[in-house]
């Protein structure tokens, strides 16, 4: 068990430095400006931001634990945060210092058992890497081991010692400071911080389960088992337990060694453009995605000659994943349909569809702003944008802001994980190439959902267009049973319920004669296209006016009120 004080003094200075900088932003960001001090406070906002960073890099690396989890997100935002802050945490990951060997062995042995010696045929005793929860090094398995596994190299994962406990400590002192943060009242209006902290609990559990960790490879590896694109490591279960993880030896050329990719003849910018992709294809695709996707996650793994592109990805740490629910990923899809057509209402609708939007929300203004920023940043990659006036930049982002801030926002279930894995991925490749656009990575996908959304729209017309086909064929024989009915005096009148159904059969006649309006009409169009296009597209195009009320009308029938 770790000492208790140590662990004491760990939770003070983490609130220690939150609350000296949550004191120093009210000062400078609230309370000056609301005196009539704005320029005062923006005169040394640089410098500022730039001493928080530095003070947050220190605080980090010193402690480890979950703080650097924190870190390596800011540390991404390349496309969001100042370069200020981005610049003194851009090496977090690299800098978590390691545990002595002897305490890492002491630690392994435990959990597994026996000497390493017995368990691996050699372990290196200078660390591969050093993580926030754990540490890497190389080893060999034992000959019985290797064949049972087919492989021999492995990278054997071990937990820090006493991080249970660690992270329960920094999640306590989290807790504490979103409590402190749902004070502040434009924070807790548009905000639940103690559901965040509680979402990255279950996030940072599940993280410290190698056994997790270990089925979310496989699960992983399924998904990408016939992409030329990816590749994972494979488990050998024979050596992993919740706090070991034995993996084969896949390290190759990090995906942010930039020098390392040209001397392998691999050109950066490909590779950014394709890691979007395939990170893409994950979130709103497989709807289950690597959520740590920062540069110490992801080799670039050379392939044979002549083999498709000639490299691939290759994905470790499986540790922190996320699942996007189907409804979910549709609305993420129409999202990203509309950044792609750079339509500022339908980017809102489709907002408020994802759920970040409250239903209450009040969007003109929002609706407004998002066009505006589309006109006039649209298209633009993170090159261009930093060649734009910072004048223009900071008058547009005052009143954007004003906007945003009094929208009622929150985040649902899993998006947190969404949002780092999307700003991971921006900021990786916008390291990778400062030209990359993210424009030109959503387009191409963003078409192939349109092409999707309209196979399954007239995938529906055909179901509709059955279930019409099919009341109209019934209908003769119901109508002469109807008939029959009431000439023998059989027919029993519901009286309450009657007018309802008149006017279903009002409204399905009404259905009926557009159904056969729109197929007069398409059909038309169609075969006056070859001879007369024109008019055969304009007969084509109409036909949409009575399919719509096909389709629509009874949807609104049924939902209005009895």
């Amino acid at each position: 068990m770790a000492d208790a004080d140590h662990l004491r003094a760990r939770y003070r200075r983490i609130l220690r430095f939150a609350a000296r900088y949550m004191v120093q932003a009210w000062w400078f960001e609230l309370f000056l400006p609301r005196i009539g001090l704005s320029a005062l406070a923006a005169r040394g906002r640089a410098g500022r931001l730039r001493g928080i960073a530095r003070s947050f890099h220190g605080l980090a690396v010193s402690l480890g634990g979950l703080m650097i989890k924190v870190g390596q997100f800011m540390s991404s935002r390349l496309d969001v945060l100042p370069p200020e802050i981005t610049k003194e945490l851009e090496g977090l990951q690299d800098e978590v210092p390691p545990v002595p060997f002897a305490a890492i062995r002491a630690s392994a042995e435990a959990e597994l058992g026996m000497p390493l010696e017995r368990a691996f045929a050699y372990v290196d005793p200078v660390p591969l890497a050093a993580a926030s929860l754990g540490q890497a090094h190389r080893a060999r398995l034992t000959e019985a081991d290797a064949d049972d596994a087919g492989f021999a190299d492995v990278v054997v994962k071990i937990q820090r010692p006493h991080i249970d406990e660690i992270v329960d400590v920094d999640l306590a002192a989290l807790r504490r400071v979103a409590r402190w943060l749902m004070r502040v009242r434009v924070i807790s209006e548009h905000v639940d911080l103690p559901h965040l902290v509680e979402e990255f609990a279950h996030t940072s559990r599940e993280e410290i389960d190698y056994l997790h960790e270990a089925r979310n490879a496989e699960r992983f590896a399924e998904n990408f088992a016939d992409d030329p694109r990816v590749s994972v490591p494979e488990v050998a279960w024979e050596r992993t337990t919740r706090r070991v993880l034995t993996l084969s030896d896949v390290s190759a050329i990090k995906i942010n060694d930039v020098d390392e990719l040209r001397a392998a003849g691999i050109d950066p910018a490909q590779v950014a453009a394709e890691f979007a992709t395939v990170m893409f294809d994950q979130l709103f695709v497989d709807g289950y995605f690597h959520a740590d996707p920062h540069p110490g996650n992801i080799f670039v793994t050379p392939t044979a000659a002549g083999e498709d592109r000639g490299w691939r990805f290759t994905f470790i740490d499986f540790g922190m994943m996320g699942h996007v629910p189907d409804r979910l990923r549709r609305s993420l899809q129409r999202l990203i349909i509309a950044v792609a057509a750079r339509n500022g209402r339908q980017m809102v609708e489709s907002i408020r569809d994802v759920g970040v939007l409250l239903p209450s929300a009040d969007t003109v203004q929002l609706e407004r702003a998002m066009t505006e920023l589309f006109a006039r940043f649209g298209g633009m990659g993170f090159a261009e944008l930093q060649k734009v006036d910072p004048r223009e930049f900071r008058d547009f982002a005052t009143e954007f802001g004003d906007v945003v801030r009094a929208m009622p926002f929150q985040l649902p279930e899993n998006f947190l994980l969404i949002v780092r894995a999307v700003s991971l991925t921006s900021g990786m490749c916008s390291s990778l190439d400062p030209a990359f656009n993210i424009w030109d990575a959503v387009e191409p996908y963003a078409d192939q959902l349109i092409r999707d959304e309209r196979g399954t729209f007239v995938q529906e017309l055909g179901n509709e267009a059955t279930a019409v086909g099919g009341i109209l064929a019934r209908l003769p024989r119901r109508l002469d049973d109807a008939l029959t009915r009431l000439d023998d005096g059989r027919t029993i009148v519901d009286t309450p319920r009657l007018d309802q159904r008149i006017r279903g059969l009002e409204r399905m006649g009404r259905r009926l004669l557009s159904a056969v309006l729109f197929a007069g009409l398409l059909i038309g169009g169609s075969v006056l296209l070859a001879t007369a296009r024109i008019f055969g597209g304009v007969l084509m195009s109409l036909s949409t006016v009575p399919l719509l009320h096909a389709l629509l009308a009874g949807i609104v029938g049924r939902r209005s009120p009895r």
